[in-house]
């Protein structure tokens, strides 16, 4: 578990969480040098970020499917390596196609080193505690997105962002990596038929996906992660427009805080799943993370803590108890495959609102404020999908 936790502090840190106090810099220099058009700026970054996203998806797929195959410890491996040679090309890109290839890698990696290989290394060590074991190491893409950017900061004023990123890339090198060759131990599970049906340890990928339920979890996670995409990549460039007014010191402070605030939501949702059903903290958690963004329909640089305190408490405990009923819904069996293909959905959700936030932050001169009724509408949605997803756990499934 503690492999595991700092895989995702690593991993989520350098390749998400971590890399928005490393936008404004490359944006500047980047239209500088002519490499962007001033007018598609946040466009360049909204995609730079969307690639990670949707190929993290993507190979979190590839990386279920290979897991029924391979020893997981072998695909971290791969992760890392993955990731390491990401963050070095990005450190060195001239142009905007090579800051995408270097995302792409970025993106890949998580498929194999990230959150679905992660809670399925921890699922198939613990039967009592799961939820609190999984939103401990859950706790690990918090951590990142908390220190990651504290250390980045100082780093970027005092030597550039090009050298703070290749130092930073040392982490993985030099810590990670060791670190699953050493620690990482994994327990054998047995496999799920699709042709066959459920066996003892649940579900296969392919009758999972012919239930209602599945999809109102997918539905959930998708409307969840637009959200939680956008302030965690674009919020920090919000509070910098001229409207709100934060240093850039300042938002790289309020970037931390919440990753940081979500380190409790997850802990706590973690262990409240357990005493009280993973199904109800969920969809606590939802609505807590619908009730927060209704503050950003009237956000000043006074109200910022009001929004970030309750989002982030929600947006950690919805994120850990989504993995939680991937995996315990339908079983060990074959989550892999049906945490990858959640894992897909999520990151579709959230390049739709990177995507949908970076085109309105342009349209509207690079101001967030339109852009950012999004994340309510969105959050509106998931806390909707999260009662349909308890509604249909009081009926049988056939997994577990």
């Amino acid at each position: 578990m503690a492999v595991a936790t700092v895989s995702l502090a690593v991993s989520n840190g350098l390749s998400i969480g971590g890399l928005p106090p490393f936008y404004k810099p490359l944006r500047e220099e980047f239209v500088a040098s002519g490499a962007i058009a001033a007018a598609h700026a946040e466009t360049f970054i909204a995609n730079s970020a969307n690639i990670t996203f949707l190929l993290s998806g993507v190979f979190s797929l590839v990386g279920g499917w290979l897991a029924l195959r391979f020893p997981l410890k072998n695909l971290m491996v791969v992760g890392c390596v993955l990731l390491g040679c990401g963050l070095v090309l990005h450190s060195q890109g001239e142009t905007a196609n090579s800051i995408y290839i270097a995302r792409a890698l970025m993106g890949a990696s998580l498929g194999f080193i990230g959150v679905a290989p992660c809670v399925v290394l921890v699922s198939r060590w613990f039967e009592q505690g799961r939820g609190t074991a999984l939103g401990i190491t859950l706790v690990g893409t918090s951590l990142g997105g908390a220190l990651i950017p504290l250390i980045a900061s100082p780093l970027i004023a005092h030597y550039g962002w090009r050298n703070a990123m290749a130092a930073l890339s040392g982490l993985v090198w030099l810590a990670l990596l060791p670190a699953v060759l050493i620690f990482v131990r994994e327990l054998e599970v047995q496999a799920a038929d699709s042709s066959k049906g459920p066996t003892a340890q649940g579900s296969s990928w392919g009758n999972a996906l012919r239930t209602p339920i599945f999809w109102a979890l997918a539905a959930c996670s998708a409307l969840v992660f637009y959200p939680i995409f956008a302030t965690s990549q674009q919020f920090i460039l919000y509070l910098q427009t001229p409207k709100i007014g934060v240093s850039a010191e300042t938002a790289a402070f309020a970037q931390s805080a919440l990753f940081a605030i979500s380190i409790g939501g997850k802990f706590l949702a973690g262990f409240a799943s357990d005493k009280l059903g993973a199904v109800r903290v969920m969809t606590f958690c939802a609505g807590l993370l619908f009730a927060a963004s209704l503050v950003l329909f009237n956000l000043t640089a006074a109200t910022a803590l009001v929004f970030l305190l309750p989002f982030a408490l929600g947006y950690g405990g919805t994120f850990v108890l989504i993995q939680r009923q991937a995996s315990e819904l339908f079983g060990r069996a074959d989550a892999g495959r049906i945490l990858g293909t959640i894992t897909l959905i999520e990151v579709i959700g959230a390049a739709i609102g990177g995507k949908i936030t970076g085109y309105l932050a342009d349209l509207h001169g690079g101001d967030y404020t339109v852009a950012f009724y999004g994340v309510t509408i969105a959050s509106a949605g998931a806390f909707i999908a999260a009662v349909a997803v308890a509604l249909l756990a009081k009926k049988d499934l056939p997994a577990s």
